[in-house]
């Protein structure tokens, strides 16, 4: 069975604010400001929301048995976080991007059932993300079989 792969690639910032300290999801966003009480945001000032992405990569990642890697890369620091696509999905956000650990779905879901949460990222990732002058490149591999 042959496995179809497509690519998105996102830019963000990182901000002095973030805390990666929810337990179930995390939070790209396309605003430019984080308030102290965000808990799962992780990135700001994104170049892209659910809206935004491309129709093929929208279609792979609503097909059954889709796969999504999330790539994080910040000042030569590395992370992977796995979750799933589904057919249920919207990807209608304008400015959100939440992934969740759960099977909960809104317009502002890009992928459900993830292996790990805003507190699950590594700290060395999470402090280089507290800089506003960081960038963060989010790549976005999904998989279909």
């Amino acid at each position: 069975m042959n496995a179809e792969t497509v690519t998105e690639t996102i830019f963000a910032m990182g901000h002095r604010n973030v805390k990666a300290t929810h337990k179930s999801t995390f939070e790209i966003t396309k605003e430019d400001s984080l308030s102290s009480n965000g808990d799962c945001v992780i990135a700001v000032s994104a170049d892209s929301a659910p809206a935004d992405l491309n129709t093929e990569f929208k279609r792979a990642l609503c097909r059954k048995g889709s796969v999504l890697a999330i790539l994080l890369e910040v000042g030569g620091v590395v992370e992977v976080v796995n979750a799933l696509g589904s057919p249920h999905l919207i990807l209608s956000h304008p400015s959100e991007m939440v992934i969740t650990k759960s099977s909960y779905i809104s317009d502002r879901t890009l992928a459900v059932q993830a292996d790990k949460a805003a507190r699950e990222l590594s700290r060395k990732l999470v402090e280089k993300l507290r800089n506003p002058r960081q960038e963060v490149k989010i790549t976005l591999v999904v998989r279909v079989c």
